[in-house]
């Protein structure tokens, strides 16, 4: 007799993920909005240190990188909330916050993870167009919002079109929204966004309860691989209700600590934004250059349409050995979305579409 699953399996969305980690040999991979760099060698020892000690259980509570996040964003600490990647964070939200018969609003084409909040809790999603610039248009997102919302999610700077709002329009937006609604804003790539600072949005934390600051360690800090997020809250309400949802020791010792070392250097990390400005700068260019705009992006990768079928350019791409993502995968057919990498893998990414599309 076959197994019998819940109805939510049926209903969540696979998460499109890059292929390239099937691939064998040398690869150019930009399809990720990974790092191109890696850890500095102070945060591998951490970690290390930290792996010698995997026979025992991962701290719980995760204090000593709560403290030094809270001493680091001027959070208190029992308003900071830890996970497996800023995703677990966000998973462990819509449980605890919806259930059948709420609703949650977010802007599309937007992170490919919100819709399994939708699946996974029984609420209704309300999506909303970008607007024309491929933006959050926030007057549409304000007027979805009904008695039914529990939770708003804007990806700011958004993933996959690159855009972000300035900060006194957000900051507007989430003045006059209600207290009830928990507001969510997802700013895994907050540190290359040279529209505003990206300690801006800390202040609304004060005035706000509901007010959740999603983060992540794998983009700037080049800590994909051990998987680490975090979340700023407007108080220690959602901290606690994500105690109670989740299984214990969620986050690893060698995340944790490799997160803690990471922030002792921040030169590094605003070297590496430079250098992500650099190369997203460069990219642009050349792809101006071949007749393709891109969206205005501050992020660590670049979106553009590319006027005929995506997923041949994609599989052409692939067969040169560059990876990248396909905007057919991501809500919108016929973009491309390119990780901002090294000199040279930027330099063989335009010499391949250049070959492909000329």
């Amino acid at each position: 007799m076959a197994l019998q699953f819940a109805s939510a399996v049926k209903r969540i969305p696979v998460y499109p993920a890059g292929s390239g980690y099937a691939q064998t040999g040398p690869l150019v991979l930009l399809e990720s909005n990974e790092s191109p760099y890696p850890p500095l060698p102070e945060v591998v020892a951490a970690a290390s240190a930290a792996a010698a000690g995997a026979n025992r259980y991962p701290d719980p509570n995760s204090v000593a990188l709560r403290a030094a996040l809270s001493a680091r964003y001027s959070v208190p600490a029992d308003q900071i909330t830890v996970g497996n990647g800023s995703c677990d964070v966000l998973l462990a939200a819509g449980l605890a916050l919806l259930e059948p018969g709420t609703e949650l609003v977010y802007a599309w084409p937007s992170f490919s993870v919100y819709p399994q909040l939708e699946a996974i809790s029984g609420a209704t999603a309300v999506t909303v167009p970008l607007d024309a610039d491929e933006r959050h248009d926030l007057d549409a997102l304000a007027a979805a919002v009904t008695a039914k919302t529990r939770l708003l999610i804007i990806c700011n700077p958004n993933n996959p079109t690159s855009t972000a709002v300035r900060f006194d329009a957000l900051a507007a937006f989430v003045d006059a929204l209600p207290e009830r609604v928990c507001v969510m804003i997802d700013e895994a790539y907050c540190e290359f966004n040279s529209l505003d600072t990206p300690d801006a949005t800390l202040a609304l934390l004060r005035r706000h309860p509901q007010l959740v600051l999603l983060r992540t360690f794998s983009k700037v800090y080049g800590l994909c691989g051990l998987r680490v997020g975090f979340a700023l809250c407007g108080s220690p309400e959602l901290p606690q209700a994500l105690k109670l949802i989740r299984q214990p020791f969620f986050a690893n010792a060698a995340a944790q600590a490799a997160a803690v070392e990471a922030l002792r250097h921040p030169e590094e990390v605003a070297r590496r934004v430079e250098a992500a400005h650099a190369a997203r700068a460069e990219l642009k260019a050349s792809l101006l250059d071949l007749g393709l705009r891109t969206a205005a992006s501050e992020t660590n990768f670049v979106w553009f349409d590319l006027g005929r079928d995506d997923l041949e350019v994609v599989a052409g791409l692939a067969e040169r050995r560059v990876m990248v993502r396909a905007g057919s995968a991501l809500g919108r057919p016929g973009a491309l979305r390119v990780s901002c990498g090294t000199p040279r893998e930027n330099a063989r990414f335009l010499a391949a579409l250049t070959e492909l599309i000329q």
